[in-house]
């Protein structure tokens, strides 16, 4: 209903983005000619008309990313700038970082910074301009959708509110009709009456706010609506003590009803991956000297092999193979049974500051998560992501008390709000709650905020060891 709506406002808004982002391109290209010209000339604009076809795809990622569609009915205009101004930096650098691999010297640094100016001013005026175009447009009546809901109660007052809170998305709320046969006070009338309210009020849609008992008896009303080609929708609360949200998905014609606690937003997800993908690349890229580096000094300071893989959960359980640079001594793991009862965190994990198993350089690097590089191989592959629970042991999960297998429904990242907040500081049971909190408010808007969140974790090391 709402999302349906919202995802066609996304869409418009998308294409005038990627339009004004190639208009910002185009005047930043006339804006650095006729005002900066001291700094000398640019080639023709000719030259540069094809850094077009890598600027819309790093927008899209970025500008998605960043949050910069995420829209509600408690959205503010500056937040939605915020995001904007976020989503374009970032697209700017990741960019410029191409280009420098590219090696494409002839274009112009001052270009490119005035092309980001340029570029967040024109995505701002053109939110504001969209939301004055959306506002004129609900202006008219025949654009709003007139809404009654059936029922009387607690569920159908939750229901109005939702409508009444959503009507900047074109929503009109005419009032309740009773469930019963007989007219409640403040209702427009009963069910039996049903026909005769459509009729009247112009109804667009009717929501259902009833008992699941009630609803096998109230049959001929949803033929009655069908036949009035009036959208009928049922308010689904089956067991309400579940948190998992409730969706209709099909099996080639055959409707389920899904209870899933897991991110549904397929485009979303979709952008989550291909980030990764980027990302693992350009860095798998970009710090192979420091990779080379560290694999170096492994093999240089310790005996054994540089690269140490395990065996950890992934999503929903299934084993892969997480890799690491070495920290520790060969046959640590057989040292474990020995050190065991020096653990200093709670729950399955296993955790000492000064584990005797660590080489000197094994230390550095855990402390700076400089041996967790090799598993941007891991995202690249699809076992990781960039963002998400940290991959648990089999032991360890086979410890775990039943919410907190939950854990293991998203696919496990290299940063996690566990890492940003403070690591091996945390009890076990609070990392289990942060991981779970991670993936029931997921959005890529909060993927961004853990990764940025994630450089003063990595540089201060903090709960590191």
């Amino acid at each position: 209903m709402v999302k349906k709506k919202v995802k066609s406002i996304v869409a418009s808004v998308y294409l005038l983005d990627i339009a004004l982002t190639a208009v910002s391109f185009l005047l930043a290209y006339r804006i650095r000619e006729q005002w900066f010209s001291v700094y000398g000339s640019l080639f023709p604009i000719w030259d540069y008309l094809w850094l077009l076809l890598l600027i819309a795809p790093f927008w899209t990622v970025a500008l998605i990313y960043a949050g910069a569609y995420r829209f509600s009915s408690k959205a503010r205009l500056f937040m939605e700038w915020v995001r904007i101004l976020a989503g374009s930096v970032a697209a700017v650098v990741a960019l410029t970082a191409v280009l420098f691999l590219l090696r494409s010297i002839y274009l112009s640094r001052l270009f490119l910074a005035v092309f980001a100016v340029t570029n967040v001013f024109c995505l701002a005026l053109g939110r504001i301009l969209m939301r004055l175009a959306v506002r004129a447009w609900l202006k008219r009546p025949i654009n709003m959708n007139n809404v009654v809901v059936v029922g009387t109660g607690e569920a159908a007052s939750r229901v109005a509110s939702i409508i009444k809170a959503h009507g900047n998305w074109g929503f009109n709320f005419l009032g309740f009709v009773s469930e019963n046969g007989a007219r409640e006070r403040g209702s427009l009338g009963s069910v039996a009456e049903i026909s005769d309210i459509v009729h009247r009020l112009n109804v667009d849609e009717v929501i259902f706010a009833v008992p699941h008992e009630r609803v096998a008896a109230l049959e001929d009303v949803f033929l009655m609506l069908e036949d009035e080609g009036v959208n009928a929708r049922m308010l689904l609360s089956v067991f309400p003590h579940m948190i998992a949200r409730v969706h209709i998905e099909e099996l080639d014609d055959v409707p389920l009803l899904t209870f899933t606690t897991l991110p549904t937003d397929e485009n979303a997800l979709f952008v989550k991956r291909i980030v990764d993908i980027v990302i693992s690349s350009l860095m798998l890229v970009g710090l192979s000297p420091l990779i080379a580096l560290c694999a170096a000094a492994v093999k240089l300071t310790s005996p054994g092999p540089i690269i140490f893989s395990q065996q950890r959960c992934g999503i929903n359980g299934k084993p892969f193979y997480m890799h690491k640079f070495r920290s520790m001594r060969v046959g640590a793991e057989s040292m474990l049974v020995d050190i065991k009862a020096l653990n200093e965190v709670d729950g399955p994990a296993f955790k000492i500051r000064n584990d005797p198993r660590i080489t000197k350089v094994g230390g550095f690097m855990r402390r700076s998560s400089l041996d967790e590089l090799p598993q941007l191989w891991n995202v690249f592959k699809g076992e990781m992501s960039i963002v998400g629970p940290r991959p648990p042991l089999a032991t360890e999960v086979a410890l775990y008390e039943r919410w907190q297998r939950r854990r293991l429904s998203m696919k496990p990242g290299l940063t996690c709000i566990w890492q940003v907040s403070g690591r091996n500081n945390i009890s076990f049971s609070d990392w289990m709650r942060l991981d779970l909190q991670y993936i029931d408010n997921w959005s890529l808007w909060l993927d961004f905020k853990i990764l940025i969140m994630t450089i003063p974790a990595v540089l201060f090391g903090k709960g590191a060891y």
